[in-house]
């Protein structure tokens, strides 16, 4: 197995249409939770894509591969669905950042996870996909009408074969509302972002989003990502490494205006099930998203329709939480969903840990 570079190499980009279609890839999840982001709370859309841009790049050209750059699922459920301010998202980003950057240093990401325990991993991905889900089915019954007609969008691409891209095309009719209420949006060049990060202070929902996101990104952005690559390029990246710079992109992020941001497995599964093979993949959709700043600002998705939002929110919790029904304790890992909802995820995760380590004993005794 080669060992997976882990310098710029431009030799790693080539361009096909496969690299093209590829880059879709990494936006099925990207883009719906971005948009719901910028239009449910303070943090800046062009800013945002920019960042994304930017790190496509970076990390395509530093390891020789289509890596999927994605923002930090939980944090941005948490936030999307209310549990979190915009401070809070953005501390608790800051502090899942240092975490995963020693982690990371440490070589401390597979003690992590063997201390965590896949199923309390898959309870955390199942509580923040049911919060999701209900902030969705909010907004869709806001108005029933679009609602239905993005449930109509959601159907038809099931039917064609292209459910993997359901909540795209429901997003692009999002927009084609907006662009018919607001026009078109003009060409703006985004500024010095205005990121509040002196007002930032400790609270409980900082210690919950950041115990949320770390438990999810030990098993899904760092372990499952690194044993993706192994099985779809035979290179060897290590969790550990995968900590680090997850670690490093989200604290030069926040500051510049971005999201938290980490890898993923479903990014890089989707690049590669596109098409994807190269860094060249990574190179198309930063140039998309950077395109995609110019033309994001100017309050264009203030006048956003909700209810299609809604379906959109509804479709990206239903992916999120599709690996929790893999469980190896599928009744542990149900009880930290449903306690996660009904209370917060922060006690969820924690309930989740004492429960696993209970069976554990359990299991060993017998």
């Amino acid at each position: 197995m080669a060992i997976a570079r882990s310098r710029l190499d431009l030799s790693a980009i080539t361009f096909s249409r496969g690299e093209v279609t590829g880059a879709i890839g990494d936006t099925v999840t990207v883009l719906p939770i971005v948009v719901a982001l910028a239009t449910l709370t303070p943090i800046s859309l062009p800013h945002t894509l920019l960042a994304f841009g930017v790190f496509q790049v970076v990390w395509g050209v530093w390891y020789g591969l289509p890596m999927s750059v994605e923002p930090m699922k939980a944090l941005a459920a948490l936030a999307i669905a209310g549990t979190l301010t915009y401070s809070e998202f953005l501390l608790a980003g800051l502090v899942s950042g240092v975490v995963l950057l020693a982690l990371g240093t440490g070589g401390g990401l597979a003690r992590a996870e063997r201390f965590v325990g896949r199923p309390v991993v898959r309870g955390v991905q199942l509580a923040v996909a049911l919060l999701l889900a209900r902030t969705g089915l909010d907004l869709a019954l806001g108005d029933p009408t679009l609602a239905l007609a993005g449930l109509a969008i959601t159907v038809l691409a099931i039917a064609i074969g292209r459910a993997n891209v359901a909540a795209l095309l429901v997003l692009g009719l999002g927009v084609g509302i907006t662009t018919v209420l607001a026009g078109a949006p003009a060409l703006t060049v985004p500024g010095v972002p205005a990121v509040p990060l002196g007002k930032l202070a400790p609270s409980v929902g900082v210690l919950e989003g950041a115990l949320a996101q770390l438990a999810m990104t030990v098993g899904n952005a760092a372990v499952a990502t690194s044993l993706l690559v192994s099985d779809f390029f035979d290179r060897e990246l290590s969790p550990d490494e995968l900590s680090r710079g997850m670690g490093a992109m989200t604290l030069l992020s926040i500051p510049l205006g971005g999201v938290p941001m980490c890898h993923g497995s479903g990014g890089l599964a989707g690049k590669h099930a596109f098409g994807a093979r190269s860094a060249g993949a990574n190179v198309v959709l930063g140039v998309l998203y950077g395109l995609a700043a110019l033309v994001a600002g100017g309050g264009f998705f203030a006048l956003f329709p909700m209810s299609t939002l809604g379906i959109v929110l509804v479709l990206v919790a239903w992916e999120l939480g599709k690996s929790a029904l893999g469980s190896e304790s599928k009744g542990l890992t149900a009880a930290i969903g449903a306690l996660g909802l009904l209370a917060n995820v922060g006690v969820a995760f924690v309930c989740g840990i004492a429960g696993y380590w209970l069976l554990e004993g359990i299991h060993e005794e017998g």
